[in-house]
């Protein structure tokens, strides 16, 4: 679901003269890692750090804690639901075992401890496990999303034609809330391509909201979210409602493998750009991706899969049919910032929790890092791809 895709590098061959007659070195191409492997069957996706020499540093991400304790308060709400039982236990954590972890964490952030002091209490009294990640040694991909804010109307008009739709009525969901299809009169059928709904309009009069632009309506689908901003200056938001139950597929892929915008300056930014100038391109590409998103009203802060608010570097999005959901976290990558208009990219270590899911985050080698709204977290979250390891903690 993100801007910028690995490729592997071109074979380089040597050139030679022939009066030299030494063999060509060919140097062996540099196989991107396959972020997206799902697990062998039986395994885990955590794994308990046995060795202490192993467990991260926590003291960097001890001096600011912000934000942090309204996370753990939004997570710790979302398991006092009976529906959060369903999902545990996960990776061998019972439902009691991720409550007690939230709360043990939330009276150390009480007790004030700060820096190397409170990096040692949370090493005294917490397990901390590893995420296998996408080759077994912990290697995550951790990308960036975040909440668009865009023009549109309550209403069609001139300007503003180009629909986020509803729910529609007809659309199956499991005991989980994974897709099961479309009810017909001969039962449930896999629900259409974002090509085919697109192109058949069946989903008129279920429009939510209109935009201006069909690649924000794109956008929009691939982050979740959207607030939208209305002719009266009001903001309406939206949030993921459903899906058809596609899987999702890479337009940046696709665009990259044509040429039409190089590696290096693949981004989000860099789309939207393309598409201003392209707009006769935008289906030819967003139908690509046969998923399609289906929005409701949601007021207040965007909210993540757990029907919590999101918080901006606090909330992660990952496979939650592998990990345990609402669990903290603790991120260690480098990310994008912004200095004097320029952006460069630094170490990050943070404390986060796992509170969202993606289309596109699928397996233990997946991390999705929220990032917050409007234009300069787009510019991050856009610029975001980076490896690293991610950790989960809980009361030993």
């Amino acid at each position: 679901m993100k801007k910028t895709i690995l490729i592997a590098e071109l074979v380089l061959i040597g050139l030679f003269s022939a009066s030299c007659q030494k063999p060509r070195e060919i140097k062996p191409v540099k196989v991107p890692p396959q972020y997206d492997r799902p697990l062998p069957p039986g395994q885990l996706a955590l794994r308990k750090i046995i060795n202490p020499a192993d467990i991260p540093d926590f003291t960097f991400a001890c001096y600011d804690t912000s934000n942090l304790r309204s996370a753990i308060a939004n997570s710790l709400n979302y398991l006092k639901k009976p529906s959060s039982k369903q999902f545990y236990p996960s990776c061998d954590i019972t439902h009691e075992k991720a409550v007690a972890s939230l709360k043990a964490f939330e009276k150390l952030l009480e007790s004030k401890l700060f820096g190397d002091k409170l990096n040692e209490a949370i090493r005294q009294k917490f397990d901390v496990y590893i995420s296998v990640g996408c080759d077994d040694r912990g290697t995550v991909l951790f990308t960036g999303y975040y909440t668009p804010i865009f023009d549109g109307s309550l209403t069609k008009t001139e300007r503003f034609k180009y629909p986020l739709y509803k729910q529609p009525a007809d659309l199956v969901k499991g005991p989980k809330g994974e897709i099961l299809g479309r009810r017909t009169s001969a039962g449930v059928e896999p629900y259409p391509s974002r090509k085919v709904l697109e192109v058949s309009n069946s989903l008129a009069g279920s429009e939510l909201v209109w935009l201006g632009d069909a690649f924000e309506v794109y956008i929009a689908h691939v982050q979740g979210s959207a607030k939208i901003r209305l002719p009266n200056g009001k903001l309406f938001g939206v949030g993921y409602a459903a899906s058809n139950g596609h899987e999702y597929k890479s337009v940046s892929k696709a665009m990259l493998e044509q040429g039409k915008i190089s590696g290096q300056q693949m981004s989000l930014a860099a789309m939207i750009d393309y598409f201003k100038k392209n707009p006769n391109e935008i289906s030819a590409y967003t139908q690509i991706n046969p998923r399609f998103v289906f929005f409701r009203e949601e007021k207040g802060e965007p909210r993540g899969s757990l029907n919590e608010e999101v918080i901006a570097y606090r909330s992660i999005a990952t496979d939650k049919t592998i990990f345990p959901p609402a669990c903290l976290t603790f991120i260690s990558t480098r990310l994008p910032y912004e200095t004097g208009g320029a952006i460069s990219e630094r170490p990050y270590t943070g404390f986060a929790l796992d509170q969202d899911t993606g289309g596109a985050i699928r397996a233990p080698g997946r991390c999705d890092i929220y990032m917050g709204s409007g234009d300069k977290a787009g510019s991050l979250a856009g610029r975001t791809f980076q490896e690293g390891r991610l950790y989960y903690l809980f009361l030993k």
